[in-house]
């Protein structure tokens, strides 16, 4: 016996197995319609959570793990591609918060770190200098 399916009112024999296909400004539009999407806005603050504390955690580390971590963290962060449903950009527009301002402020946080360890490195090796010289 032949198993029969259902052909789709265009005449497709499409339907019921074809995968439905999303655009992320789809997706996006309803967030902006105000529909009750409470869960998603939380993933994806939970999402964005765990990114800004990733690169935060690993900004300096010098394990290999610890770098590549904050690596993709700060690739991810500082992409412009929107074609991922869970990219940053798409993130901050759902969350309704300035992309570019975060970018430019974990940036700076991270350029003010790597300065202040440098400064404590420079100080440790004047120390050494004096200790070996006394």
């Amino acid at each position: 016996m032949q198993a029969r399916t259902k052909k789709a009112e265009g005449g497709s024999g499409a339907g019921l197995f074809e995968p439905d296909i999303l655009l992320p400004n789809q997706y996006f539009a309803a967030f902006r319609r105000g529909r009750a999407v409470e869960g998603e806005r939380r993933l994806m603050l939970a999402v964005l959570e765990d990114a800004v504390d990733s690169y935060r955690k690993y900004a300096i580390a010098r394990d290999p793990r610890e770098q590549a971590c904050f690596l993709e963290a700060r690739e991810w962060f500082f992409s412009a591609d929107r074609s991922w449903l869970f990219a940053f950009e798409n993130i901050c527009d759902v969350l309704e918060m300035n992309a570019d301002y975060l970018r430019s402020g974990l940036d700076k946080w991270r350029r003010a770190l790597t300065a202040a360890a440098m400064r404590r490195a420079e100080l440790r090796y004047d120390d050494a200098l004096q200790n070996a010289t006394a």
